[in-house]
C-alpha cells in the first residue's frame, strides 16, 4: 500500500515545482469515490482524484503580466484563461493527467471541489473566502489523474463570514449589488459603467472585496485588481 502512495507524493511535488516559476500552487486534492460521476480522463476513463491549481494573492500576476507584455495582441480576449491552459496544460500532459479548466465546456464543479478540497464557504460576494487569504486566491485549472490522492488542503475549521457581525464587505457595495447578501452581477456592471463607478471600483478594485478584513496582507495589486474589474465591467 506504500508505493501507490510514494508516488503520488512524488507526482504533487513534481506538479508544485513545476507550478512555482509561473506564481501558482497546489491548492488542494479530493479522491472521487466509484459512486459519483467524476470527469473523464483524457482515455475515456473515470478520473480517481484531481488536484486544484491557483493563485494565492497576487503570486501570478507578474509571470502572467511578462507573458502578456510579449504578445503583439496583449493575449487576446481572455488573455488569462489562455496563460492558464499553457502553463497548465503542458504540466498535465508531463504527469499523464488532464487538465480541466474553468472557462472550457463540459463545465466542471470548481467551487463544490475546492468546498470539499479545503473546506470553504462562499462570501456575499460569491468569492470562496478562505480563512487565511480572504477573497484574494483563485483557481485556474485543475489535474485528473488516475490514482487516489492523499489530501493537501488545509480545511478551515469555522467560516470567517460566520464570525462576521458587521459584513462590511455589504455595506461597503455603492452599487447596493449585495441586497440580502447575494450578489447582483447587473446592478455591479450598470455601477461600472458611470462616472462614479469608473472613478471608484473600476479604478481601484472592488470597494465590497477591499472592505473584507480576512486575508489583508494577500490583497492583489493594483494592476490586477483594474484587470479583474474591466473583465467585470463587460
Amino acid at each position: 500500500m506504500t508505493a501507490p502512495s510514494a508516488t503520488a507524493d512524488k507526482l504533487i511535488e513534481m506538479v508544485r515545482a513545476a507550478l512555482a516559476p509561473h506564481g501558482l500552487f497546489v491548492r488542494g486534492a479530493l479522491n472521487f469515490s466509484s459512486a459519483e460521476a467524476a470527469p473523464l480522463l483524457s482515455d475515456g476513463r473515470r478520473a480517481a482524484s484531481v488536484l486544484l491549481v491557483g493563485n494565492i494573492g497576487g503570486s501570478l500576476w507578474p509571470a502572467f503580466s511578462a507573458w502578456r507584455d510579449g504578445l503583439p495582441d496583449r493575449g487576446g480576449a481572455d488573455p488569462l484563461d489562455t496563460w492558464s491552459k499553457a502553463v497548465i496544460g503542458p504540466i498535465a500532459e508531463a504527469c499523464g493527467a488532464t487538465a480541466y479548466f474553468p472557462s472550457d465546456p463540459p463545465w466542471q464543479p470548481f467551487q463544490q471541489w475546492a468546498m470539499r478540497a479545503e473546506g470553504l464557504k462562499a462570501s456575499p460576494l460569491g468569492i470562496l473566502i478562505h480563512p487565511r487569504y480572504g477573497l484574494w486566491h483563485g483557481y485556474r485549472g485543475a489535474l485528473g489523474l488516475e490514482m487516489a490522492l492523499s489530501d493537501t488542503g488545509e480545511r478551515m475549521e469555522a467560516h470567517p463570514c460566520d464570525r462576521c457581525l458587521e459584513k462590511p464587505c455589504i455595506s461597503a457595495c455603492p452599487a447596493n449589488a449585495l441586497a440580502d447578501e447575494r450578489f447582483d452581477v447587473g446592478l455591479c456592471r450598470g455601477h461600472l459603467r458611470n462616472e462614479a463607478g469608473r472613478a471608484g471600483c473600476l479604478a481601484t478594485g472592488c470597494l465590497s472585496r477591499d472592505a473584507c478584513p480576512v486575508g489583508d496582507a494577500y490583497r492583489y495589486p493594483l494592476e490586477q485588481l483594474r484587470f479583474h474589474m474591466a473583465a467585470l465591467e463587460l
